[in-house]
């Protein structure tokens, strides 16, 4: 008889610790021998909350990917064209991509990839950078700065050239949807990671939203308190933020 598999119980304090450590001996000498304590205290238990979110997501019908292979980013980092060559992250990070369309007729949803909702596909490679880079949610949790987000982070240009076009054509409506009240009773104001330094060219300099048409891109965040991080009910609470989301991720996901 198969046993079943662990329920995601929260993460721990020993976790936080061990990136605190690890920020400290950024070094595979280190590493190596602890190896198995980073999997037990923080890849196993962002595994086991992907299968919990993913149940949580379903419930609500929200589109969004949780898979407990493929969500996880990998603590090794890519030194190749870096400067920096710790070989490791330090925060344990996992990324949601939304499955779902954008608006539909008068600004309702549109129809939804069927079954998407909190899909967990089986196995699979981890997430490429295209997916990575699209329209979802995103869970980082670092000693210190620990926080639920999600938005479209440094988008290709297109994407956010559709969002700069969208904005001049229908301005009161994309600040409407960037101000839907369950959204910003949860995460606040959307922002942008980096702008550029003018409006570019082909857009109204005077326009009343210039400094969004600066926008590399589009995100948002809620910070996390260690008592939510410990709990074993974070996915739910993750999956009640993606819920208040939902409106601006499906405005995002729509644009062309």
């Amino acid at each position: 008889m198969t046993e079943p598999s662990p329920q995601f119980a929260g993460f721990t304090p020993a976790a936080i610790q061990f990136l605190a450590d690890l920020a400290e001996h950024n070094d595979r000498a280190w590493f190596g021998p602890r190896k198995a304590e980073y999997e037990h205290l923080l890849r196993e238990p962002l595994e086991r909350l992907c299968v919990a979110l993913a149940e949580e997501l379903t419930a609500r019908d929200l589109p969004l990917l949780a898979d407990p292979r493929r969500s996880p980013f990998r603590i090794y980092r890519d030194t190749r064209f870096s400067r920096d060559k710790a070989p490791y992250k330090t925060n344990l990070a996992a990324s949601f991509p939304w499955l779902g369309g954008g608006p539909g007729p008068a600004g309702r949803g549109g129809p939804e990839v069927a079954g998407t909702g909190g899909a967990a596909a089986a196995g699979g490679a981890p997430l490429g950078a295209e997916e990575r880079h699209g329209v979802g949610g995103y869970l980082s949790i670092r000693p210190g700065e620990m926080y639920l987000g999600g938005g479209m982070y440094r988008p290709p240009r297109p994407r956010i050239e559709a969002f700069r076009r969208a904005l001049v054509a229908d301005p009161d409506g994309v600040m409407a949807t960037l101000a839907d009240p369950g959204f910003v009773s949860w995460f606040g104001s959307v922002h942008s990671d980096e702008a550029l330094k003018r409006v570019p060219p082909g857009y109204p300099a005077d326009h009343p939203n210039a400094d969004l048409l600066r926008w590399k891109d589009v995100i948002f965040m809620r910070r996390l308190s260690d008592d939510e991080v410990f709990s074993p009910r974070l996915p739910a609470l993750m999956a009640e933020g993606f819920g208040a989301a939902a409106p601006v991720l499906r405005f995002l996901a729509g644009l062309a």
